[in-house]
């Protein structure tokens, strides 16, 4: 039992660590325009994050399917006294839900809401030239993810 204990300090404290060390900076490389468009499906998805400013990131995803804006979210990664959270203000939503930061390294940030329907976490993986977003959670007691594959664009 003391084993057991010793060891989920020792995985928390790692966790704790990894994104407590995380700065907003390190976010910055996810700031420009992201696509992925099909064309047989006649699908744009698309995310614009804004640069670095202040204590937060900010952006919006847009959904465009047969010519119609059918979906629309709006973002923010931002610093708070207690750590970094994902913020999203989708079109269905009232308000907004918060994630928190539980983990995070130069190829991955996992946001968790433990308390949220769908999603309980999103997750970003940034790149060069690739930003992958990913939510995860269950539906009707089923684990579901979905993944968005996004592609660097030229704004405009």
């Amino acid at each position: 039992m003391q084993k057991l204990a010793i060891s989920l300090f020792i995985v928390f404290f790692v966790v704790s660590a990894s994104s407590s060390q995380t700065k907003l900076a390190d976010f910055a490389p996810m700031a420009g325009c992201w696509e992925r468009r099909d064309d047989a499906k006649k699908l744009l998805v698309s995310e614009q994050w804004m640069a670095l400013e202040g204590t937060s990131l900010n952006g919006m995803g847009r959904t465009v399917k047969d010519g119609k804006t059918v979906d629309w979210e709006f973002m923010r990664i931002e610093q708070r006294a207690d750590g970094i959270y994902f913020v999203a203000k989708p079109r269905a939503n009232p308000g907004e839900t918060d994630f928190k930061l539980i983990s995070s390294s130069a190829a991955e940030f996992i946001f968790e809401n433990k308390g949220h329907d769908f999603p309980k976490r999103v997750i970003y993986k940034p790149g060069e030239a690739k930003l992958t977003a990913r939510i995860e959670g269950t539906i009707q007691g089923k684990p579901k993810s979905i993944d968005f594959p996004l592609t660097r664009v030229k704004c405009g």
